[in-house]
């Protein structure tokens, strides 16, 4: 089926008790053996497994064309599980332009341990193949990226990491699987946090990680799916449900945000007080050409810069009514954030650039609450 079909059908799972066609929340954390000592019925234990979390698991793995999928309690748990999988002296390529909370997963936790990365313009494959070191095991990058907008060409990169025998892992979380498959154009794994446009509420925390079971991509797998037992940092089995409820609008919810984010953008492009536009739907974009070959729209996300420096943007997020100022991305609400103060210092973000998460209000409110806060 469409992945529109597959959003639109999530929590469909007819119950053969009672003929509800939504699923029911399964609170019950143990489940009873059989008199021999077995699990017939299939479960065990919650941190184990859960109706509801294999229920969510299924059509995220179903949603970006996989084969499994392990879900997590948030989304830097879901990254982490990954980098977890690796061993200590193993080295990974990352995009530089990433989400802060990864770089500091990498810089602060796992550096620690022995795992060595490179940070690289990922947009630039000659860079990414100069990064590559004997001991490189994976490749990781996000497109669009963080809060820049970068376009990274993913099957370019996945050819790279494969001929030196390294995993190939795309965060998805801006693009969903409704805008892009990863997995199609060669990534190996794929990492969602699905707080963002998956739940799409801005009331549940999960993240989840999808796999082939090919290769060197199943044996990772295995190794995140023991780390998820283990680690016990899963989902609850209510926030599994509501991810699955906000999933069966994603595709209706994700063409409302491209349509106003693309015309915010032109909007935004146009403005004497903005300085510069980041938004791979525009034609001046770097990453354009690239993005409408591995996307089959450009986002509900982009980046301004406003002219004036860092107290002008500040001005204009405080005088904006309809968009609020707050972090994260993904829900019905628009939103906006000064990027920089939320990642702090040594970051590389220009102290200009405002982040916004384009919701799903009537794009003329977004406009004009955009222009009377520009002046």
């Amino acid at each position: 089926m469409n992945p529109e079909t597959i959003a639109a059908r999530a929590s469909h799972n007819v119950d053969p008790t009672t003929g509800a066609i939504g699923a029911p929340i399964q609170r019950s954390t143990t489940f009873e053996r059989d008199a021999d000592g077995g699990y017939s019925r299939g479960n065990v234990y919650s941190r184990v497994g859960n109706p509801n979390r294999e229920q969510l698991e299924g059509v995220l793995a179903s949603l970006e064309g996989g084969d499994a999928c392990a879900a997590f309690s948030s989304g830097s748990e879901a990254t982490a599980a990954v980098f977890q999988s690796l061993s200590a002296g193993d080295h990974v390529v990352v995009t530089a332009d990433c989400y802060h909370g990864t770089a500091n997963l990498l810089r602060d936790v796992f550096a620690r341990w022995g795992l060595d990365a490179t940070f690289v313009d990922a947009t630039d494959a000659e860079q990414v193949r100069q990064a590559i070191k004997p001991n490189t095991r994976l490749v990781w990058l996000e497109t669009p990226s963080n809060p820049m907008l970068k376009i990274t060409d993913i099957a370019a990169t996945a050819d790279i990491a494969h001929e030196a025998g390294a995993l190939r892992v795309c965060d998805n979380t801006w693009a969903t699987p409704i805008l892009q498959r990863p997995l199609d154009l060669g990534a190996d794994l794929v990492v969602h946090s699905t707080t963002k446009y998956l739940g799409g509420h801005s009331d549940v925390l999960g993240g989840a990680v999808v796999a082939k079971n090919v290769g060197q991509a199943k044996d990772a797998f295995d190794r995140i799916r023991d780390i998820q037992g283990t680690y016990g940092a899963v989902p609850s089995a209510f926030d599994c449900w509501l991810v699955l409820r906000g999933i069966r609008t994603l595709h209706l919810r994700m063409q409302a945000q491209c349509d106003n984010a693309g015309k915010i953008a032109r909007f935004l492009s146009d403005h004497p007080k903005v300085e510069a536009v980041h938004y791979p739907g525009l034609a001046s974009h770097s990453g354009h050409a690239i993005a409408a070959g591995q996307m089959k729209d450009f986002g509900g996300m982009l980046s301004l810069q406003v002219a004036g420096g860092e107290k002008a943007a500040m001005r204009v997020a405080a005088n904006l009514k309809v968009f609020t100022r707050a972090t994260s991305l993904g829900g019905t609400e628009s939103l906006i954030e000064h990027r920089a103060s939320i990642e702090g210092p040594g970051t590389s973000t220009p102290d200009n650039l405002l982040r916004m998460s384009v919701g799903i209000e009537h794009a003329d409110d977004l406009l004009e609450d955009l222009s009377q806060a520009l002046g």
